[in-house]
């Protein structure tokens, strides 16, 4: 019994570390220093928890194509602020405001603000994650148009 209980509460432990290292913060990751904007095509979406994704291929200056990663919230939070799996397709050009991770060399933004298509602008931010915009744990960020 004593094995049982313990082999439990070892796998209890190695799944609540595996969460909390899913679900970071943004001084964790990425750099308040260093804000971008990109601008480029959508060439995948991943809907999941605790973080959303999307990829886009931004062109640079020289003509070359390089495909980023965009950190957001999770669907849920996305879908409170009014964005929704729908409002996207492959192909589609998207404008985002975030931040550069810390990690040199890799092509990952926490995507703060993301302008869609059709000229909306969505915060992406996971509430309580302590970044630029974050008004603490739980509480979803302003919106672009009352920060205005």
């Amino acid at each position: 019994m004593k094995k049982r209980l313990l082999r439990s509460g070892l796998l209890a432990l190695t799944i609540l570390a595996a969460s909390a290292q899913a679900h970071h913060s943004f001084a964790a990751l990425y750099d308040a220093n260093k804000p971008v904007r990109l601008k480029g095509k959508l060439t995948k979406i991943e809907w999941t928890n605790p973080h959303s994704y999307f990829h886009l291929d931004v062109v640079n200056s020289k003509g070359e194509v390089s495909n980023w990663a965009v950190e957001g919230a999770g669907p849920g939070a996305l879908s409170r602020r009014g964005f929704k799996q729908g409002d996207l397709k492959i192909g589609d050009t998207l404008i985002v405001d975030g931040y550069l991770t810390k990690k040199p060399g890799v092509r990952l933004v926490d995507g703060r603000l993301v302008t869609l298509p059709d000229g909306r602008v969505i915060n992406g931010g996971t509430p309580g994650d302590g970044g630029p915009g974050d008004k603490g744990k739980g509480q979803e960020p302003a919106p672009a148009a009352a920060r205005s």
